[in-house]
């Protein structure tokens, strides 16, 4: 799995956080959150932090998925 990038995030006076992923809005964190998002972002690896608490990451089953059944285009 290739490791997440184009996130960042930015602080602001009132304490709120705000993640974009390619300059696209992913998040907005407020009080607690963000102070413990703030944490945990400055003490490892950034951008896996953000992929995760925005949700935008890979789980690893996209491609069992795409071979599902129900997924297939086409008949039957």
């Amino acid at each position: 799995m290739p490791r997440p990038r184009g996130f960042r995030y930015a602080r602001h006076a009132d304490g709120t956080v705000e993640i974009t992923h390619r300059d696209r809005p992913a998040g907005t964190l407020r009080g607690a959150r963000a102070e413990r998002f703030l944490a945990e972002a400055e003490s490892g690896d950034a951008q896996l932090v953000m992929a995760r608490w925005t949700g935008a990451y890979k789980h690893g089953n996209e491609r069992v998925a795409r071979d599902h059944p129900r997924n297939r285009s086409g008949p039957g």
